[in-house]
């Protein structure tokens, strides 16, 4: 693994994200995490996972650089299919995953934390969708499970503000379970995937799918349509301005078209 680490102990598997400067999800961190999920499958050494980031950062988002070299609105719509395959994936991965967050969990970085079953969070971290300021929309389930945990008024409100908000304040929202100092972040996450790791893995498999029966065609159409819709504004003019301000550090300028 070039971009992820892999920790096992006592049952716990902490899976580091290590892909400096901001620990972006490009497509190749995307393809480590679903060979990893993979193996701890069918590891019956673990029980239970710790999903964090490596430096400043839980994750910063995707990689937008890695953007401009998908060549068309479809090849954009199948990117943000096969994100959101992998990101149910662990939504209904057998074992529970813990998202330890420091820093920031921003676009891609907060829809991966979202997918994991629980989120721990520092204080002063940061957590948003921040898509609209570069012209484009959140496409790796974002605009369907954020309102889930927070409503829908206030997902609106992050969405079209593109505005974090404070780790502190997820855990008020329901985003997070529980905030703690960074220093002690981690620790405090591996204590509660030891607590998980001491259940019967049987019972654990059946409460994590017994917690997906809600789901329903109009959550699978809503996905669908968000990946479709993902590839068709990232052939307007506005997400090419908004791209090209975010890598040029600037505001945008949208047009509406």
């Amino acid at each position: 693994m070039e971009f992820l680490k892999l920790v096992k102990e006592d049952k716990v598997a902490v899976v580091t994200i290590d892909h400096s400067p901001a620990n972006a999800l490009s497509s190749n961190v995307l393809r480590e995490l679903s060979i990893l999920l993979d193996e701890m499958e069918t590891d019956e050494e673990v029980r239970a996972i710790v999903l964090h980031g490596e430096g400043r950062f839980f994750s910063a988002g995707a990689d937008i650089k890695e953007f401009l070299q998908v060549p068309s609105g479809e090849e954009f719509s199948k990117m943000a299919a096969a994100g959101q395959e992998l990101f149910e994936r662990i939504e209904t991965f057998k074992k529970p995953i813990i998202a330890a967050i420091h820093g920031a969990a921003l676009g891609g970085g907060l829809e991966l934390a979202m997918s994991c079953h629980i989120r721990l969070v520092t204080e002063n971290a940061k957590l948003g969708l921040p898509e609209l300021q570069l012209g484009i929309i959140p496409g790796f389930g974002g605009t369907q499970r954020l309102p889930k945990y927070i409503g829908t008024g206030r997902a609106l409100e992050m969405m079209l503000t593109s505005e974090p908000i404070t780790g502190a304040e997820a855990v008020k929202l329901g985003l997070a379970n529980h905030s703690f100092p960074e220093e002690s972040l981690l620790e405090e996450a591996k204590k509660l995937a030891a607590k998980f790791a001491q259940k019967s893995p049987l019972s654990v498999k059946a409460v994590i799918e017994l917690l997906h029966t809600s789901k329903t065609s109009v959550y699978e159409a809503g996905m669908k349509q968000e990946a479709e819709s993902f590839g068709e504004i990232f052939e307007s003019a506005d997400a090419k301005e908004g791209i090209s301000a975010f890598i040029e550090k600037r505001k945008p300028t949208f047009k509406g078209n």
